[in-house]
Order: C-alpha cells, then sequence, then structure tokens
C-alpha cells in the first residue's frame, strides 16, 4: 500500500517530478502504524499507542532542540527493527514509501551494527534488509513503478569497530549487484569523532573499490569535510553544508577557500537536507538554509529528506519548500535530480539510462 508523502498535497504536480534519494535513513523513515504494530509483537513501549498522535511526538521530539530528546527517537525505531521480521517489513515499506515519493532511485542508510539485539549476525542483518528491498520493488513492479534500490551499509563513528562494518560491505558488494550493497558511509555524533580515526576502514574499502560517502560539515565544521575528502577518499558528502565556512560570499559575490573551491571544482556531490538541518540549527529558515547559494554558486547540491519520520519530510516536500520559500525553479530541481543521479553508487551506464529513459523525460512531462 502506498502512502501519500508527508507534507504533499496529493494534487501537487511536484509529486510526478522523477526523484532520486541519496541520504535516507532506513531507521528514520518508519510508519508510525507501522511502528505500533510491531512494538505491540515484542512488547517494546513507545511514547503513542495512535499513528497520528505517535507521528506528532517523533516531530515534535526532533524540533524540540533538545539533543537528548531528539536521540530518543532513534532508540524506540531501532528497537523495533531487531529481528529478521521486522527488517523486512521496514525495508519492504520504506521502498514503497519511496515510490509514493516520485523516486525512481534510491539508497537505504543504515548501521547493521545496530540491529544484533535479536541474536542475528551481521550477514543475516544485511540479508533480511535485502529480502524486504527487494519484496517492496517487486511490489511496486506489480502495480506498474519502476524503481531501483541499493544498501548502503553504515559504521558508528564513536563505536570501534568500522573495519569490521568495511568489511561487511565489502563482503557484500563483492557478491555482485544481486547483493544490494551499493556503498559505505559513516554515521554518528561527529564532533570528537572525525573521519580520520576511521582510516582503516576507509582504506580497506578504497582498495576494494566500494565508493564512500561521509557524514561531515553538519555538526562539525569544515575540518570534517576537509578530512573525508583528502584523507578518507570520500566520493561524496553526506551532509557538507558547512562548507559555507570556508567561503566568504556577500550577494554572490566574493572569495573561496582552497577546500570550498576544490569541492566546488572537483564537483564533489553534497547530500543536502534541508527541514533536517533546520533542526539541527544549520540556517534558520528554508529561504536561508545553504543550499541556495550553493546551488548559485554551481557546488552539486542534491535534495534529500535524511529521515522522513523525524522531520516529517519527503523529497517532494523538500522540493516544494526549496521553490515556495527560497525561490527554486523547476529547472533548479532538474539540475540538483540530475546532480543525484551523476552522484549515485551505480555504474556509468545505468546513470546514462536512468537520465535519458527517466529522469530527462519525466521532468518534460511536468509543470510544477
Amino acid at each position: 500500500m502506498l502512502n501519500n508523502p508527508a507534507g504533499v498535497a496529493a494534487d501537487d504536480p511536484i509529486l510526478q517530478l522523477p526523484k532520486v534519494s541519496l541520504h535516507d535513513h532506513l531507521d528514520g523513515g518508519l510508519r508510525p502504524a507501522t511502528m505500533i504494530e510491531l512494538a505491540d509483537a515484542i512488547g517494546h513501549e513507545l511514547p503513542a499507542t495512535e499513528p497520528e498522535a505517535l507521528g506528532k511526538w517523533f516531530s515534535d521530539s526532533a524540533n524540540s532542540g533538545d539533543l537528548v530528546r531528539y536521540l530518543e527517537t532513534f532508540s524506540h525505531t531501532v528497537a523495533l527493527m531487531q529481528n529478521r521480521e521486522g527488517l523486512v517489513r521496514v525495508a519492504r515499506e520504506w521502498v514503497l514509501d519511496q515510490v509514493a515519493d516520485g523516486v525512481f532511485y534510491a539508497e537505504a542508510r543504515w548501521a547493521p551494527e545496530q540491529h544484533l539485539e535479536g541474536g542475528l549476525e551481521l550477514d543475516e542483518v544485511v540479508d533480511a534488509v535485502q529480502e524486504g528491498l527487494e519484496a517492496g520493488v517487486a511490489e511496486a513492479s506489480a502495480a506498474g513503478k519502476y524503481i531501483r534500490v541499493g544498501q548502503l551499509i553504515t559504521a558508528m563513528r564513536q563505536a570501534d569497530n568500522s573495519l569490521a562494518i568495511a568489511e561487511l560491505a565489502i563482503r557484500h558488494r563483492e557478491k555482485g549487484a544481486d547483493s544490494g550493497v551499493v556503498g559505505f558511509d559513516i554515521a554518528g555524533p561527529e564532533n570528537g569523532f572525525p573521519p580520520s580515526a576511521h582510516l582503516s576502514a576507509f582504506n580497506a574499502l578504497h582498495q576494494a573499490f566500494v565508493p564512500v560517502t561521509i557524514h561531515a560539515g553538519e555538526a562539525a565544521g569544515r575540518d570534517s569535510i576537509h578530512e573525508a575528502v583528502t584523507i578518507c577518499h570520500a566520493q561524496r558528502i553526506g551532509h557538507g553544508a558547512r562548507i559555507v565556512e570556508d567561503m566568504d560570499i556577500v550577494d554572490g559575490q566574493g572569495q573561496l577557500g582552497r577546500l570550498a573551491a576544490w569541492v566546488l571544482d572537483q564537483q564533489i556531490p553534497l547530500e543536502l537536507c534541508p527541514s533536517s538541518n533546520l533542526q539541527t540549527d544549520i540556517g534558520g529558515t528554508i529561504a536561508d538554509h545553504p543550499i541556495t547559494g550553493l546551488k548559485d554558486l554551481g557546488f552539486a547540491v542534491t535534495i534529500n529528506p535524511d529521515n522522513r519520520l523525524m522531520s516529517g519530510t519527503s523529497v517532494s516536500r523538500e522540493m516544494r519548500l526549496l521553490v515556495d520559500e527560497a525561490g527554486w525553479t523547476q529547472t533548479d530541481l532538474e539540475w540538483a535530480t540530475v546532480n543525484a543521479v551523476t552522484a549515485a553508487f551505480l555504474p556509468l551506464d545505468v546513470r546514462e539510462r536512468m537520465l535519458d529513459e527517466i529522469l530527462i523525460p519525466g521532468f518534460a512531462r511536468v509543470t510544477v
């Protein structure tokens, strides 16, 4: 069953635009109704027992400005993803929610090490998520909808087992395209846990030709982006909004620092998540979020939801906000989506077909 994406009217033409979601956490996108059923099955106590009230609790917690309360939201979602049944269902519904959002390619970003409390092993949780993703794709196909998805295996940067998680990603990646694993990430608290602390993991991934994105430039500043790009072989930056700390721009004029100039000149993709970034004190409004200024300067910006449940959002909603509050045009949305396809952890020929057969004709059919 397809649910209407959060924050967008059912007749909004933006829903019809073809989209890509590169920064989309699996444990940040559960349906409230599903959470209630899964919690009842395992005896987990949730803050609310009705879907609407539970969704509001997540939104209020994420917008509270209280980091402890924000992190508590994930303690509930992760708790419901500790057995095969929960993982399969969450992954399947995650795919269907992408389809309802108009997404034709998405990467499910999640940390297998956080899902072992039910007795499953690392490889088993990866297989369970893959089973759910494939079930969602099959269900979408049966309904005449196309979507392709991949797993983005994530290590928690505050833990001390990133090499084991990197080896997990390599192991599944080497199984071939059917494994579903397309790349690697590190997530968790940025301050005090720099990317370079996980250099052995990144070196192993680099040598095994596994693509890497790194959460950087969200909570921590320009130094975290510098390490991700120059030391840890990152092909993309998760968030990266604080790259603006390395530039002095006023009314489109000014000077870029060496890091910002490198990110711009090399077109290193930035996985920006406007609504989520506002919740973590990056910009006060959508209108003054760095994404618009970075777009205007030519950075390879992409539009992402981050955590659909916590931010009450979708790619369609993020696009609508950028149009209504930051003056984006349909051409701007198309350019950012082209950036996302180009940055996808997929073979070149697949990305080229997506551009030619899905994205360009899809945008031509719709007027926002």
